[in-house]
């Protein structure tokens, strides 16, 4: 009788533990998410901002190129 009431009391104690392990699993699970949260959001801007300054650039040089032929068409016409 004694042994068997060990043994429940060491179930408990076991059942205590991954009760702790558990809790402890779900903080660290928690943080990750709030970090691959900002890493997600943050390589979005960074890519927003890339596709930003590619655009720019294009346009910058379609006026460019737009503007030299606009220019050479009416100083021949002159």
């Amino acid at each position: 009788m004694q042994e068997n009431i060990d043994k429940v009391m060491q179930r408990g104690e076991r059942l205590d533990d991954l009760r702790g392990k558990t809790e402890d699993l779900q903080a660290t699970a928690g943080h990750f998410k709030r970090g691959a949260n900002q890493v997600r959001k943050r390589m979005w801007w960074k890519d927003l901002k890339w596709k930003i300054i590619i655009a720019v650039t294009i346009l910058v040089i379609l006026g460019v190129i737009i503007g030299s032929i606009v220019g050479t068409q009416t100083h021949n016409n002159n």
